[in-house]
């Protein structure tokens, strides 16, 4: 590394805070390397810096991973748990080549069933793909899972990879040779479907002891990170992020038939094929961001129950936490906002969240059920350009077909919440030009005009108040109130 690269990076790692966050080193091209978590940046940080540090460090990786750091972005969180969940999501997101200890639990063993076959095995593997088969896991114990599979086949009578079953003339099949079919709980010799119902009963218990066993896993995680075994808890987040997506079933594409006219329970229930959801959508809700050029932010959010307008559950948002033009922060605001509160109330979220946007839209959304540490409901985006939906994680998005009633519904939520977004956009701008009036009153600065426009809320209420109620706002007195209540009366 350079002097002027050394020095440069000095000054950066002087700037950082000493509060908890995530750190990523990245490279000239400003690709990240390494993301990791710090309970206080400034201190971790400088530690890889050091004259010291080479002689310190046990992985040559990260050793060689210091001489290619050109910058250091550092995001500061409010604690240790909210820093642990960050980086995982940033580890995921950027997949860096010097991360070591999430790398998508491949060393973890998963459970393979090929439901289309025509006698399914129960196969260990530890790479998941989309090939149509059932998956379970992963499993981080691997002496457990075997011994689980055995007992599954002494229970249920199923094969396992090793198996060999022999077809016999009359077209049944012979699970086990007579050797060892006298340990087996099951009749050895079955027809084809007799033996698909046995899978099926043996895939019910599996599912169920994965449940089981998320929910064992998400208690060791929380106990972890309240005893500060911050690692041990990384390690276990990762788990559970990896075996609630092999839970939940995947979202790939589903063709539906062509209908003209659909009645808005038949489009819910279309949109549940496409987007292969357990459970239809019954309740939905959209957000919108609108704004002209960085001015007037404002963000809607429609909700539709049973494929159709529910007013009353709309919701309209001012930008609080900074001013400009970024939608991507507008989202994570008012999407962290939003279910912060029905948590914070024990109210129900919603089946099915749209996102008026693309990927980077969607990500911010996701951004602020992690911020939270809540679950997300199904998370889709709904791009405008090929209105494609789009998934915050690693799937792929989905075309769906332009006569589909799914995307039909998707798209008629879509514009609401731009309509809605627009016309509290305009009434936002309308107030503001009607406000503006005020500029030309001599002897109005900003603080009073805005102690006047809290206290009347708008120009035509101010315009009808009396002297007397001039009088009584902060920093109006009588002289300024006599002038002010002309000048109104000529409008």
């Amino acid at each position: 590394m350079s002097e002027s690269r050394k020095a440069s990076i000095k000054e950066k790692v002087r700037r950082i805070s000493s509060r908890p966050g995530v750190y990523l080193m990245k490279d000239r091209f400003g690709t990240v390397l390494y993301v990791g978590k710090a309970k206080s940046l400034k201190k971790r940080v400088s530690t890889y810096f050091q004259p010291s540090r080479k002689t310190q460090i046990a992985q040559p990786k990260i050793i060689a991973m210091i001489d290619l750091v050109h910058d250091i972005e550092t995001i500061e969180v409010k604690s240790e748990t909210e820093a642990l969940l960050l980086e995982g999501k940033l580890i995921k997101e950027y997949r860096p080549r010097y991360n070591t200890d999430f790398v998508d639990n491949k060393q973890f063993l998963l459970v393979r069933v090929d439901v289309s076959s025509e006698l399914p095995r129960f196969r260990l593997t530890r790479n998941r793909r989309e090939d149509g088969a059932r998956y379970f896991g992963p499993f981080a114990h691997s002496g457990l899972l075997r011994r689980t599979l055995a007992e599954m086949r002494l229970q249920f009578g199923i094969l396992l990879g090793d198996a060999k079953p022999e077809k016999l003339s009359d077209g049944r099949w012979r699970l086990y040779d007579d050797a060892r079919a006298e340990i087996y709980r099951q009749t050895e010799v079955v027809t084809q479907e007799e033996y698909h119902t046995r899978v099926e009963q043996a895939c019910a218990f599996l599912d169920g002891k994965s449940r089981e066993w998320l929910a064992d896993l998400k208690e060791e995680m929380a106990k972890s990170a309240a005893d500060q075994r911050f690692e041990r808890a990384a390690e276990l987040r990762d788990i559970i992020a990896a075996l609630t997506r092999t839970i939940e079933p995947s979202r790939r594409f589903t063709r539906v038939p062509k209908v003209v006219s659909v009645k808005a329970n038949e489009a819910v229930e279309a949109l549940k094929l496409a987007l292969e959801m357990s459970e239809a959508p019954l309740v939905m809700e959209c957000f919108d961001i609108s704004h002209i050029s960085g001015e007037h932010v404002v963000a809607s959010m429609v909700r539709f129950v049973g494929g159709r307008p529910d007013k009353q559950g709309y919701r309209r948002f001012r930008i609080r936490s900074f001013i400009g033009n970024d939608d991507f922060r507008a989202m994570e605001e008012v999407v962290g906002r939003r279910y912060r509160r029905l948590h914070e109330e024990g109210r129900p979220f919603p089946d099915l969240i749209v996102i008026d946007g693309g990927l980077g839209q969607v990500r911010a959304a996701q951004k602020a059920f992690l911020v939270l540490d809540l679950i997300p409901p199904t998370l889709i985006g709904l791009a405008k350009r090929e209105e494609t939906v789009v998934f915050p994680d690693e799937r792929e998005p989905v075309q769906m077909q332009r006569h589909d009633p799914g995307l039909q519904l998707l798209q008629r939520i879509r514009d609401e919440a731009h309509r809605f977004a627009n016309s509290f956009n305009a009434d936002l701008r309308s107030k503001k030009i009607r406000e503006s009036v005020l500029d030309d009153f001599d002897g109005l600065g900003p603080v009073k005009r805005r102690a006047l426009m809290e206290k009347f809320r708008s120009v035509e209420k101010l315009k009808h108040a009396s002297l007397d109620e001039l009088k009584q706002v902060e920093g109006i007195g009588p002289k300024t109130a006599e002038s002010l209540k002309a000048f109104l009366d000529r409008l």
